[in-house]
């Protein structure tokens, strides 16, 4: 059996049912269970990015945790930010490409809130990641190619920096996995005070 990086002292539970966040975390050496949470995503108005993502995934988090006896459940949610205007997933075709005209050639930002709850304790830390990402100007066949191959309806702003965008990308500035959909070295940094206050 291969060693973990990091052992777990009872089930890691993820609230999501975002393949890449699954990914991120088998990537860090995670071995843990998804339970998708029922929570359905919505923003308030005048809600700063930061509290938008830290409050969604703790709505998240809370659903999944109300099913679990024992674990640690870890929940999140990404937005990108341009303008103070919050873009979450595209409705349609339409609306993706709105918002794929809307990103080109500017610099937008990133957030990905995080929140994780042991059981039984019900003990709750969240956190956030915020990253910038500039795309170079997009041309219209450009953007449509895009839509067509890779259907960014499931993704934030309607791109994905880890599929065919990654060619729209000029540069970023912070953390590429939170551009992704999940903070690994955050969440990490985090989960391991969380540890250290079970184990004492």
């Amino acid at each position: 059996m291969p060693m973990k990086f990091i052992e777990l002292p009872r089930p890691l539970i993820l609230a999501s049912e975002s393949p890449r966040r699954a990914q991120l975390l088998r990537q860090a050496g995670f071995e843990f269970q998804i339970i998708p949470s029922n929570v359905s995503e919505g923003f308030r108005e005048n809600q700063s990015p930061e509290s938008c993502v830290t409050e969604l995934a703790l709505q998240k988090t809370k659903d999944v945790a109300e099913k679990v006896s024992e674990g640690i459940i870890v929940g999140a949610d990404t937005i990108v930010v341009l303008d103070s205007r919050i873009l979450g997933k595209p409705a349609d075709r339409a609306d993706a490409r709105k918002m794929l005209r809307f990103l080109s050639g500017r610099t937008h930002e990133v957030f990905t809130g995080f929140a994780i709850i042991t059981r039984p304790e019900n003990k709750i830390v969240t956190n956030f990641e915020r990253t910038k990402v500039t795309f170079r100007p997009l041309e219209d066949w450009e953007i449509d190619r895009y839509i067509e191959i890779d259907h960014p309806f499931d993704k934030a702003g309607a791109y994905g920096i880890q599929d065919t965008s990654a060619i729209f990308v000029e540069s970023i500035c912070g953390c590429y996995y939170n551009v992704v959909g999940f903070p690994l070295t955050k969440f990490y940094v985090q989960l391991k005070s969380v540890l250290a206050e079970l184990a004492s």
